[in-house]
């Protein structure tokens, strides 16, 4: 049976192949033919032979069907994990005649979803057919694919010839980035700092705690315990007080623990956790960098989240900078002895490790995070100062 498989295959692609009804008919054609021969009556032969012409004509017109047509792929946007990707892909039609009754079909790759199946009635001569549709995603990524399936059925489908058209697609689904209303994580880096003062003896101020610069009005997203109450009163609106960006002399940076192994729910978490911190980060005014094991220090709206989209645990390790405090995301609690002064971390608990017993022991403060409660409420939680 896999030989018989195998050599239909090769023809599909290399000239055309019987359909079920092609196969039902060739029998048909046998039987009246060899009826023909063993009883000599004309009219058997006649019938024989025309559908041996119809078989022959449908072989002929369904890889001639293919030969001309041109594909071309147009660029995929972006999209956050859980959104439909906008996919759009043009048949050209380079010859005189019209091509009728083609299906085409789009080979995604199986981390991504099955081949997506599109049958189309006509393109014109000379002329163009888009074909658009849209595929739900289900998990960050980065995928790729390589071909387009064209099938002609030719005459009556009596017969069915295929062929693979490179169109090389790429699409980037990022991880989704939790609104956050405050991030005590983010907002209390570089206390510390901020405490010993500059060398002019006044003491430095956080963005989120710092000294009032403007007040503006509200904006989804801002820290309740930013409103000034009193302003907002008179207006009728709320108003929000705009701080300095000073936060100690230093950057945030967010560190993935991407080189070390991981449970791959807590990766996914922490991928998203990474994402909302950096944009939170940002929101606040703050100079912020990622950091992952392959790529080092990073920054930019889509180079993060192309980074983010594209990590996975046990990556190439690169050094980790020593001179800034970090936020470290990790799932192993023994990384916390070569954090940078000053650092902060979120820890996914491993029910393989003790992680009481290495946590309790450190002097940074941080969040203990339980995979079965809501993350979003976890990364807005008071840090845990052990």
């Amino acid at each position: 049976m896999k030989i018989i498989k195998n050599i239909t295959e090769w023809l599909e692609y290399r000239a055309s192949t019987p359909d079920y009804r092609g196969w039902v008919l060739i029998g048909i054609a046998l039987c009246f033919l060899a009826s023909a021969i063993n009883t000599m009556i004309g009219w058997l032969y006649v019938i024989s032979g025309v559908m041996l012409a119809f078989l022959g004509i449908s072989a002929v017109i369904a890889p001639r069907s293919l030969g001309q047509l041109v594909v071309k792929r147009q660029p995929i946007h972006p999209v956050t994990t859980g959104d439909e990707i906008k996919i759009e892909i043009d048949i050209h039609n380079k010859k005189q005649r019209p091509v009728i009754l083609l299906r085409a079909i789009d080979n995604l790759p199986f981390v991504l979803g099955k081949p997506v199946t599109h049958q189309v009635e006509i393109i014109p001569p000379q002329g163009t057919y888009r074909w658009t549709y849209y595929y739900p995603t289900q998990r960050r990524g980065i995928y790729r694919w390589h071909t387009v399936k064209l099938t002609h059925g030719g005459f009556a489908g009596l017969f069915e010839s295929s062929r693979q058209r490179e169109c090389p697609a790429r699409a980037v689904v990022y991880p989704t980035v939790l609104p956050l209303n405050t991030c005590p994580l983010v907002d209390e880096i570089g206390q510390d700092e901020s405490q010993r003062g500059d060398p002019r003896g006044k003491p430095l101020q956080l963005a989120a705690s710092g000294l009032v610069r403007s007040l503006r009005p509200y904006r989804i997203g801002d820290s309740i315990r930013l409103i000034h109450w009193r302003t907002s009163a008179r207006y009728g609106e709320l108003r929000v007080r705009e701080l300095e960006t000073i936060t100690g002399g230093q950057d945030v940076i967010i560190a993935l623990d991407s080189a070390a192994q991981w449970q791959e729910e807590n990766f996914e978490q922490a991928v998203i956790a990474a994402a909302s911190l950096y944009f939170y980060a940002q929101r606040q005014k703050i100079q912020v960098q990622l950091w992952t094991a392959a790529t080092g220090l990073i920054t930019g709206d889509s180079v993060v989240l192309d980074t983010l989209a594209a990590t996975n645990p046990l990556e190439e390790y690169s050094p980790l900078p020593d001179d800034k405090p970090v936020i470290w995301l990790t799932q192993n609690p023994a990384s916390f002895s070569s954090l940078p002064l000053g650092s902060r971390w979120l820890l996914w608990e491993n029910p393989t490790s003790a992680t009481s017993e290495v946590v309790i022991n450190r002097d940074y403060p941080g969040i203990i995070l339980q995979t079965q409660e809501e993350l979003q409420l976890q990364l807005q939680k008071p840090l845990n100062k052990l």
